[in-house]
């Protein structure tokens, strides 16, 4: 399959990677010149669970895609607030058959992209795999991972198997499923507790979940998660969430490792995505009249410590 990756950071590296090692034939598009360079020179250098390999895949800017070259599937791995504008960089290695996945942390993603692509053509999901960017062109990434993924148009199902069975040949552990908001949700619950506390508390989730407030913390987040959630006839069983979200202490799968908001602005002095994620539920909890001043807390806080790390 012809695949495009448009972010290719630390996962849109990962997932470039393991698609090209399939046999895909994957093109990466990305902004950051020194990492274009580096896999240019130097071919992409991916280590996964302590083994490192290369591969010679092709890496441009959008402003050099060929006139004459398409691809049928998209995946998206920008940051959220990157993702507009990439989309609009993007389309001419779209057509109107190029399927559009997008995995990107956060919630609503879906109504940016349906500005650019038709409805039928767009894929939502999420995924529990990790990464992390060593330095440019080195991505570096552990432990077991999934994906799972819907159509976001009726009738399209069948496209959507499809996909996830290229990615599960690829060994991404990819699956359809007919409730993707929900599993959006469950993740987003990880994404709202463990990217802010963590990045605040400048920890990794196995240390963060060492603490003695970690409990009670994630458990006053995800309640909120749940409280927006249910207005979006989502329903997320709480005790469920937390359980889920406990799981990323364990330091012999995931818990050594430093979610990307920690590693956007404590690691690289990045802006974050908070306001797609805890900033999400304090949007939505004040157009459905919910209370969620932890988000709220939340969101002013990395805000807060943006201002003082990239004044």
């Amino acid at each position: 399959m012809k695949i495009a990756i448009a972010g290719a950071g630390a996962l849109g590296s990962r997932f470039g990677f393991a698609l090209h090692q399939a046999d895909n034939e994957v093109v990466l598009i990305d902004n950051w010149v020194d990492h274009i360079n580096a896999i240019r020179e130097h071919g992409l250098k991916m280590t996964i669970d302590n083994q490192t390999h290369n591969a010679a895949i092709p890496i441009i800017t959008p402003q050099e895609i060929p006139s004459n070259v398409t691809v049928e599937l998209l995946i998206v791995f920008t940051k959220a607030m990157q993702l507009d504008q990439m989309l609009q960089d993007v389309k001419p290695i779209m057509n109107d058959n190029t399927k559009v996945l997008c995995l990107l942390n956060g919630i609503g993603h879906e109504d940016i992209i349906a500005k650019h692509v038709s409805r039928k053509n767009i894929f939502i999901g999420n995924t529990m795999w990790t990464a992390n960017l060593v330095a440019p062109g080195h991505s570096e990434s552990f432990g077991a991972g999934s994906v799972n993924l819907q159509n976001l148009a009726p009738g399209e199902e069948n496209m959507a198997i499809a996909i996830a069975d290229v990615l599960t040949e690829a060994g991404l552990n990819a699956h359809f499923t007919e409730n993707v908001h929900n599993t959006i949700y469950l993740k987003a619950c990880v994404n709202g507790t463990m990217n802010g506390l963590c990045t605040l508390l400048d920890v990794n989730m196995a240390d963060f979940g060492a603490t003695k407030d970690a409990h009670d913390m994630v458990a006053s987040i995800v309640k909120e998660f749940a409280a927006v959630a249910a207005f979006e006839n989502v329903q997320l069983d709480v005790e469920e969430a937390i359980e889920f979200v406990e799981k990323c202490y364990d330091r012999t799968t995931i818990g050594e490792h430093f979610p990307s908001m920690h590693q956007d602005l404590i690691k690289n002095h990045r802006l974050t995505e908070i306001d797609y994620i805890n900033g999400a539920i304090s949007r939505k909890g004040r157009k459905y009249g919910v209370s969620t001043p932890y988000c709220d807390f939340l969101t002013q806080l990395i805000h807060a410590k943006e201002d003082i790390i990239l004044k």
